[in-house]
């Protein structure tokens, strides 16, 4: 494959309909892309796909939850502090740059600065100092003043702010996954992938809860022999899932699960397996969240190895931080053989007292107060309404009482696989792309898998003849009522419209000819070998989709 694949395919792109530059009447801008007519269908099959191995093999739930986030819940999730990039920027250019995009693998990033080993690769400028900014868009929710809010970086935190209602809706009962598709929004530094890394785009993500003394899961024993394909910063391995864990390559089934459940997917779509592996993070590497976490992998032919998808153990974390901050009951449940009979603190708010100190707000602050599964420390800060409220000790005080409890009160564990969507896009047309020569013109092919393909079918007459033309739109409106995506086109030779429909990935292609006004049968051309079989009319439907798959 030639070494500008990258540009070769994007060309492609734009010109068949894939993928355009966002906002180019105006000049674009970095990190931002649209897709078109057969991108935005390319992208939807792949998403339908994923949704059916989360929602149908894996027996998730299905959410979506705001796009903008609330302060709050991401200075509780840590994203305030922690979602950051070490940056560079040139005074004499005016051009910043992610430290972690300049240095060598494996090279302190602060350190390289500090000791005068990173310049600007515009003008050559050393840098001298290095800052961290956040990556997050920031926005006000209302008029005046309003409530600060962020345009969420990851869809997982919709999820956990729901734990106490879906546990609820899930019969609590655990384990039990919870999966959310939508966008994503990071303020870039300096976006210089194309649609490798992007301003705004497309997430799928899983949270799946679990008992933190049985990371186990149901569906393991059915895949336990499956072969993964891991990597530890050192080495290659293939090991088979129960290998990894019994080895403790891997820390527990449920995440070595996910791991599968991911690889099968990647490899459903269209990825190429020799240009896949898993890659365990290194312990600098490691989200604030996380306890363990391996990448899936993609090589490119210009951009090397590549994240596409992230599966984490995030352990306690979030539900933990958002049970501090909010002091709402996320907590799940561990029943007993038999009931026990234990010591329990609770907070009884004292309305003589927060009624006439806190007028409108004591009943909010009162729901607060009982809400409470902590000691209160002193002093104590409610948020009310967006509002930071200081309680008195009086009131509210902390009884003990015994109560005959059924189970004890746990946190859920939480097993994460995060897909970047438009990743995943540009590595199945990447993986997908051939360009051959024939006599002297170059030739393009998209090898797409015909289950992500955009469309299923080019339907064609020979030439045009009014008679052809009748009885290929009729079958191309035939084709379409059966729910597969056709495309019909009656300009040019048969050669070119042939070579039009390989260049999209379409699988095979439909021709109406002068036997099939005789005897109703079609010819029907396969794109990865050429070859063509003889159809009657009235089995094409059930031929084309036994092919498709």
């Amino acid at each position: 494959m030639p070494q500008d694949v990258y540009n070769k395919l994007m060309m492609l792109a734009k010109r068949r309909g894939f993928i355009y530059p966002s906002f180019e009447i105006y000049g674009g801008v970095a990190g931002f892309y649209d897709y078109g007519p057969l991108g935005s269908q390319l992208k939807h099959n792949i998403e339908t796909i994923w949704r059916q191995f989360y929602l149908l093999k894996d027996s998730c739930v299905e959410i979506h939850t705001p796009t903008i986030t609330l302060y709050e819940v991401l200075k509780a999730s840590g994203h305030v502090e922690e979602f950051t990039d070490l940056t560079v920027e040139c005074n004499k250019c005016k051009h910043a740059f992610k430290v972690e995009d300049l240095v060598k693998a494996g090279v302190s990033a602060e350190e390289a600065v500090q000791n005068g080993d990173v310049s600007c690769p515009d003008c050559g400028t050393t840098f001298t100092e290095a800052h961290p900014v956040n990556l997050m868009f920031s926005t006000y929710i209302g008029i005046g003043t309003g409530r600060p809010a962020f345009l969420r970086p990851e869809t997982a935190q919709g999820i956990f702010t729901n734990f106490h209602l879906l546990y609820r809706y899930c019969r609590e009962k655990l384990p039990f996954g919870v999966i959310q598709v939508g966008k994503g929004f990071r303020n870039e530094i300096s976006p210089r992938q194309g649609t490798l890394r992007q301003r705004e785009f497309a997430m799928a993500e899983a949270e799946v809860f679990f008992d933190p003394e049985n990371k186990n899961h149901r569906n393991f024993p059915d895949v336990k022999d499956k072969i993964l394909y891991l990597f530890d910063n050192e080495k290659e391995m293939k090991l088979s899932l129960k290998d990894a864990v019994d080895q403790g390559v891997i820390n527990n089934q449920a995440l070595a699960y996910y791991m599968y459940l991911t690889q099968d997917f990647l490899l459903t779509v269209g990825i190429n397996p020799k240009k896949f592996r898993f890659r365990k993070h290194g312990g600098d590497e490691l989200a604030h969240y996380a306890r363990e976490c391996w990448d899936a992998e993609l090589l490119s032919e210009r951009f090397g190895w590549v994240e596409c998808v992230g599966i984490a153990d995030r352990s306690a974390y979030d539900l933990t931080a958002h049970i501090d901050a909010s002091h709402v009951d996320m907590y799940a449940l561990r029943k007993f053989p038999t009931p026990k009979e234990i010591t329990v603190k609770k907070v009884l708010p004292n309305m003589g007292k927060l009624g006439p100190l806190f007028k409108r707000k004591a009943g909010a602050i009162q729901k607060a107060l009982e809400a409470m599964t902590t000691v209160p420390k002193h002093p104590l800060i409610l948020t009310i309404d967006g509002q930071k409220i200081s309680v008195p000790s009086e009131c509210y005080e902390v009884v003990e009482t015994i109560e005959k409890q059924v189970g004890e009160r746990f946190v859920p564990h939480v097993i994460e696989p995060s897909y970047g969507i438009d990743r995943i896009i540009y590595f199945v047309l990447e993986h997908s792309f051939e360009e051959i020569q024939k006599k002297d013109e170059e030739y393009r092919v998209l090898h797409l898998d015909p289950r992500v393909a955009p469309l299923k079918v080019g339907v064609f007459p020979l030439i045009s003849d009014e008679r052809l033309v009748e009885q290929a739109m009729d079958i191309d409106r035939l084709l379409r009522d059966a729910l597969l995506t056709t495309f019909y086109d009656e300009g040019g030779t048969i050669g070119r419209r042939y070579a039009r429909m390989d260049e999209v990935g379409t699988p095979l292609c439909v021709t109406v000819d002068h036997q099939s006004l005789e005897d109703l049968t079609v010819t029907v051309r396969d794109r990865d070998s050429t070859e063509q079989d003889r159809v009657p009319v009235d089995t094409l439907i059930a031929y084309l989709k036994k092919r498709l798959g």
